[in-house]
């Protein structure tokens, strides 16, 4: 009987069985004598750029994070590729621009099982592979683990818990998280037991019985989305802290501008400083096991947020943070939304320091990849570029690559945001409000706080930049939503 090698699912197996020949047989001999290196992806959502205090927040305290992140290289142009959770999560899986399945859009989380994800080719290598947490990608009834993950606790169609303390299936406050579809395979918890501790003792579990092999943790939290949730102890501690700061906790100040919708002002929720507290807590957590079973200087560890900080409403609904000063927040394609807390450690291999290269989230594909000695997929991860060179040679890449962000399913009553496409090319972004006839352009370099409009006074490269969109556009065929 004649084999159809057009099936896209037999394709990809197909692929995925040369790519174990290729490892087993064609690997460069460093990578056969030295150990595989362990990979860490310590992923967490709608958490902002400066919602840690590496960053200089004076709210958010976040000793884990900052030791590690002084411990490895911090990227200060670390971008997600969408402002909201489907798409950006997408690309971080597959290497591709969302807007190629028209995500946002029709195809919001057209992820299917012939497509390889990041997973796939570390698990044909001999990795030990899990996934804890919010997948979020499971439209097309597409999993962790028929993506190439051995271990799926609590990932499936849920893009926040009803509740942060089990059972994790039911409503707890008046306003919240009904809506949401139930998380499954994480029941085997206390009645009270917060999630980010679930989750964390499921990765804690995983990486001491696969201590001895090389193993891919991609641990997604589901904090510090809504519903906002914490523990008790840290919600008084840091309404205290907010009454020494700002003299009244439960002020909220709100400023509003026509592209934006209300931007809050200051960093005071005490909830989410507490949810951020305990996000900081497992990391601590899993940093401190991997030091203690000698594992650290051979772990590539990972750390970053899905999108900008929800600082931005268009209709009084309570938001979690301030970005400022950047411009806007989850939902916008301004700098606030869109801009990430990200850092790589690999003591073995990566000195410590910072770096300026402009990366998105298609690029972490391609990266661990290499950082592992693996071959790289050029097809599957067809938009990530790797920033391997960033972190072992310290070198400044990327300068003439542009990156784009599409947006045509705006939540202008939810977050305040409008239609647009956007690309940054070096030094300069441009946002084109296409359903609105209105272009802008700025200088990311020397204006992060993108407050002055350059469109009109650059004409060359307004049109330049607005070339690109439109040569874009048309490549990924984007969907530009309804007018």
């Amino acid at each position: 009987m004649k084999t159809n090698t057009t099936n896209p699912i037999i394709k990809r197996r197909t692929g995925l069985l040369v790519l174990s020949l290729l490892i087993l047989l064609g690997a460069p001999l460093q990578a056969q004598n030295k150990q595989k290196p362990n990979i860490v992806f310590f992923l967490v959502d709608d958490m902002g750029w400066n919602d840690v205090s590496y960053a200089q927040s004076q709210f958010y305290e976040t000793p884990n994070i900052d030791k590690a992140s002084k411990e490895g290289v911090v990227f200060s142009q670390a971008y997600a590729a969408h402002p909201r959770c489907v798409p950006s999560r997408y690309a971080m899986v597959t290497g591709r621009y969302p807007a190629r399945v028209n995500s946002p859009g029709p195809g919001e989380g057209d992820l299917t099982d012939d497509t390889m994800t990041l997973a796939e080719p570390f698990k044909a290598a001999g990795y030990a592979t899990f996934f804890a947490g919010k997948w979020h990608l499971a439209s097309a009834e597409s999993y962790p683990n028929t993506q190439g993950f051995d271990y799926n606790f609590g990932g499936g169609h849920a893009g926040a818990p009803k509740s942060y303390f089990q059972p994790y299936n039911v409503q707890k406050s008046g306003k919240g998280n009904g809506k949401e579809r139930n998380i499954k395979n994480l029941g085997d918890a206390p009645v009270g037991y917060y999630l980010t501790d679930h989750l964390t003792d499921k990765t804690v579990t995983f990486i001491r019985e696969h201590k001895d092999e090389p193993f891919l943790v991609y641990l997604s939290h589901y904090g510090v989305h809504t519903p906002f949730e914490s523990k008790d102890e840290k919600t008084k501690a840091y309404r205290k802290k907010a009454r020494s700061l700002y003299g009244d906790a439960e002020v909220e100040e709100f400023a509003l501008t026509p592209t934006t919708g209300e931007t809050k002002l200051r960093q005071d929720n005490a909830v989410y400083a507490g949810m951020i507290e305990s996000m900081d807590e497992s990391f601590g957590r899993v940093m401190g096991l991997l030091e203690e079973l000698d594992l650290k200087d051979n772990t590539i560890v990972v750390f970053t947020s899905d999108h900008g900080g929800l600082s931005n409403r268009g209709n009084g609904r309570k938001v979690a943070t301030s970005n400022l000063p950047l411009k806007a927040g989850k939902g916008h394609n301004y700098e606030g939304g869109v801009r990430v807390p990200m850092f790589v450690s690999w003591p073995s291999q990566i000195q410590p320091g910072s770096s300026s290269t402009v990366i998105t989230g298609t690029d972490y594909f391609p990266t661990l990849l290499e950082l592992s000695g693996l071959p790289l997929e050029n097809k599957a991860h067809i938009d990530g570029v790797s920033f391997a060179p960033s972190l072992t040679q310290n070198k400044l890449q990327n300068t003439d690559r542009p990156v784009f962000w599409h947006s045509p399913l705006p939540r202008p009553k939810s977050t305040g945001d409008l239609t647009n496409t956007a690309v940054r090319l070096g030094d300069y972004k441009l946002l084109d409000f296409y359903q609105d006839g209105r272009i802008e352009l700025y200088n990311i370099a020397k204006d992060q706080e993108e407050s002055n409009n350059l469109a009109d006074s650059m004409p060359e490269k307004r049109d330049e930049l607005m070339t690109l969109v439109n040569d874009w556009r048309k490549e990924v065929n984007a969907y530009m939503g309804k007018k």
